[in-house]
C-alpha cells in the first residue's frame, strides 16, 4: 500500500546483497497468500532491475490467519519466523497495552501453542525452517516447549542466552518433545506452567 516506503528499502537490501552481504528479507504481518505473492513479485522486479542475486524471502507469523494457512503460505515463503508476542495478542484477542488485560496475554496458553504447532507442521510440508522471536523464546521453559514442538531457531536478548542454552543442552530432544506434547494436551496456561514445576520436583 506504500510502495514509496517499501521499494527504497528493498532496493537498499538488494544493493547490499549485490555487494556481497549475506541477508534475508522478512515481511511482517502477512495475512494472505495473494499479499505474499504480490510482495515476492515486487522483490523479483527490483532484483532484476539491479541485477542482484536472489536472497531468501520469509514472513512473520503473527496473526491466526497466517498460522492457520501456514502450509499454503510455505509454498511461497522460504522461511517463517513466529512472533509470539503479537500472535498471543491476536489469538487471545487481548490488548497487551491495556494494563487491565496484559497479564492475560499468556504465550503459554494452549491455544497459542497449538497455533505454533500448526505453523511448524505447515512449514514441514515444504521443508521450510521455522524460527521464533518474542518473550517465549528467551524463557528457558518456553524455549524448551518451542524446541520440543520443532522450532529450529530462537531469537532472544543476549542476557537470556546462557540460561536457555544451558536448559536445551542439558535436556534430550525426546524429553523436550514429550514435554511439548503434554503442554498441547493441557487446558490452561496454568496447567502448562505446572509442567515446569513438576520437572523441577523430579530434578
Amino acid at each position: 500500500r506504500r510502495p514509496d516506503l517499501l521499494e527504497p528499502q528493498l532496493r537498499a537490501l538488494y544493493r547490499a546483497a549485490k555487494d556481497g552481504a549475506r541477508l534475508s528479507i522478512m515481511f511482517p504481518m502477512i495475512t494472505s497468500v495473494p499479499e505474499l505473492i504480490t510482495l515476492r513479485a515486487i522483490c523479483a522486479r527490483i532484483r532484476a532491475e539491479l541485477d542482484a542475486p536472489e536472497v531468501p524471502i520469509g514472513i512473520m507469523i503473527e496473526v491466526p490467519a497466517a498460522a492457520a494457512q501456514a502450509d499454503v503460505l510455505a509454498r511461497h515463503a522460504d522461511f517463517f519466523s513466529i512472533g509470539t508476542n503479537d500472535l498471543t495478542q491476536y489469538v487471545l484477542a487481548i490488548d497487551r497495552q491495556n494494563p487491565e488485560l496484559a497479564a492475560e496475554a499468556d504465550s503459554l496458553h494452549p491455544a497459542v501453542l497449538r497455533m505454533i504447532r500448526s505453523t511448524i507442521e505447515g512449514a514441514r510440508k515444504h521443508d521450510r525452517w521455522v524460527g521464533v522471536c518474542g518473550g517465549l523464546a528467551g524463557d528457558p521453559f518456553g524455549a524448551s516447549l518451542l524446541a520440543g514442538l520443532g522450532v529450529q531457531e530462537l531469537s532472544m536478548t543476549p542476557n537470556d542466552i546462557p540460561a536457555v542454552k544451558a536448559r536445551l543442552r542439558g535436556t534430550a530432544l525426546s524429553t523436550l518433545q514429550q514435554l511439548a506434547e503434554q503442554a498441547l494436551n493441557c487446558e490452561t496456561a496454568e496447567q502448562v506452567r505446572a509442567l515446569e514445576a513438576q520437572r523441577e520436583g523430579q530434578a
